[in-house]
């Protein structure tokens, strides 16, 4: 049985908006939960963000939701919420998570738990499975209330406009420097490890000594790594060294060939020879073909290149084979040559509130210009000018922009007309773009809000982390807020009624 919140206090627990925080520290926990406690007491604020919340449920194997009505008690849909806010806004582990949850008094007390003899703990495991259940759907529904209630502190009036600024910035995903060779090695690896699996569940031959055939085929790839650092300018002595390149790159390729070619024989007779295969051995079936295929492309790349003296196309590159939605990019910074992940577009109002967000699979800047404005346009309707670097420039952006927009603040790339340099000359353009580099400050935050790398599996899972950084980052700005009207409040107020108070 799932509840958004549990209804009946306990003994001895304070009520969210009754929790005191502590206004003057400088560490970031209290300014995320000031965030949170905000929006809680706020009744109409509340109800909207629980009706969201509600709808948060674990999904059966068939892919249908579990009743809330059903089952055992798990943690409520708010806890999911605080402990999700907490994790990214410190950007922090599943680990330290754990100690925070279960040690830190403020942050249990908004999680509803009383220090009179509540000695309710978590796991790490219970933690990654509740935070799991999030979808960037839900997450960004919610983010539209957060924002609108953060307008509703900073905004004079509702119907003032909007300002925004758009950029985009890498979260790089947490793999290794990708090689033909490592990439094969990995492969290799878990090739070997589940297929050993396989075989002593069905008691198949072939994979007694996997372990063996393991370390043999991880020294073969040290010594070829071993031969690649030499860098001799004597020519006969770099003819030699290529030649045991060669050589050693045949002896790899040729056990490679061995192991998945008998890897692919035990999936044969798993197949054949089990009458019914369970759910969890069908996924690792599928895996195991997934990573044959992956360590036939990368032997026949590896062959091509270092033997055949080939260059192979970039399109035709794997980059990971764990986190295949990795990207190669170079974005031309200074000491940056390449980054490894995926791109992440962001525009933020005047008011440093992340109004919209999209992860950019295989896209560029110019591609995604328009269906941010446009997304944008939709949740804050009063958004009437937007400024952008020049990657995000076409003639195609240019004329949808301007019908979308009062200023669409895009320059241009190379030689402006005598029009163009009038429109850019212009006095809210060039307001706009010295505005613009303060969404260099936004990434800043994000990447301290866990976008500098994002440690979740798959690209379900980076777009949920993402979600979630950008969620986060509204509550502390929210907390930012009502903490310095507190305090402005504070100052402002005569003593004679603070010491009555």
């Amino acid at each position: 049985m799932r509840s958004v919140i549990n209804p009946q206090m306990k003994l001895g627990e304070d009520p969210i908006a009754n929790i005191q925080l502590d206004l003057r520290s400088r560490d970031d926990i209290p300014k995320l939960l000031l965030g949170l406690q905000y929006i809680y007491t706020i009744p109409d604020v509340r109800k909207e963000v629980f009706s969201i919340l509600s709808e948060i449920l674990p999904v059966l194997p068939s892919g249908e939701k579990v009743k809330a009505h059903m089952g055992r008690p798990g943690m409520s849909q708010w806890q999911i919420l605080v402990i999700g806010v907490v994790r990214l806004g410190l950007n922090i582990d599943y680990d330290r998570l754990e100690e925070l949850v279960n040690q830190h008094r403020t942050l249990r007390q908004m999680l509803g738990h009383t220090d009179w003899y509540d000695e309710t703990k978590y796991n790490v495991q219970t933690l990654k499975d509740n935070l799991r259940l999030f979808t960037p759907e839900i997450l960004d529904r919610i983010n539209q209330v957060v924002v609108k209630t953060g307008h509703t502190l900073v905004k004079k009036s509702p119907d003032d406009v909007l300002h925004g600024r758009c950029d985009s910035f890498v979260v790089e995903t947490d793999v290794h420097f990708p090689t033909d060779l490592n990439l094969l090695f990995d492969a290799i690896k878990k090739i070997i490890a589940w297929s050993a699996k396989l075989a002593e569940k069905h008691k198949l031959s072939g994979w007694r000594q996997h372990e063996h055939s393991y370390r043999q085929f991880k020294k073969q790839y040290r010594h070829i790594q071993r031969l690649r650092r030499s860098h001799s300018k004597n020519e006969a002595k770099r003819a030699a060294k290529e030649a045991a390149i060669h050589e050693a790159c045949e002896e790899y390729l040729k056990q490679a060939k061995e192991l998945f070619e008998r890897a692919t024989q035990t999936r044969q007779e798993v197949v054949l020879a089990a009458s019914q295969i369970s759910a969890q051995e069908q996924g690792l079936l599928s895996k195991l073909q997934v990573f044959i295929g992956h360590a036939e492309k990368l032997s026949d790349q590896i062959r091509r290149r270092v033997i055949n003296g080939e260059r192979i196309p970039h399109s035709e590159k794997i980059f990971s084979l764990f986190e295949p939605h990795t990207e190669w990019i170079s974005k031309g910074k200074a000491g940056v040559p390449v980054e490894l992940g995926v791109k992440v577009c962001i525009l933020e109002d005047q008011h440093r509130f992340i109004l919209h967000h999209h992860v950019m699979e295989k896209q560029e800047d110019n591609e995604v210009a328009v269906p941010m404005v446009e997304a944008a346009k939709e949740r804050f309707s009063t958004l009437n000018a937007v400024s952008f670097d020049k990657g995000f420039h076409s003639q195609e952006n240019q004329k949808k922009l301007a019908k979308l927009l009062d200023c669409a603040a895009l320059p241009k790339k190379g030689r402006c007309s005598q029009a163009e340099q009038e429109r850019e000359s212009s006095e809210t353009f060039v307001k706009l773009r010295k505005a613009h580099s303060a969404v260099e400050s936004a990434i800043n935050g994000l990447e301290h809000f866990g976008l500098d790398m994002c440690p979740d599996e798959g690209i379900k899972g980076f777009k949920r982390y993402v979600s979630l950084s950008v969620l986060a980052r509204n509550f502390y700005r929210i907390g930012m807020v009502v903490r310095q009207q507190s305090i402005d409040a504070e100052r402002t107020t005569p003593p004679s009624i603070r010491r009555a108070a």
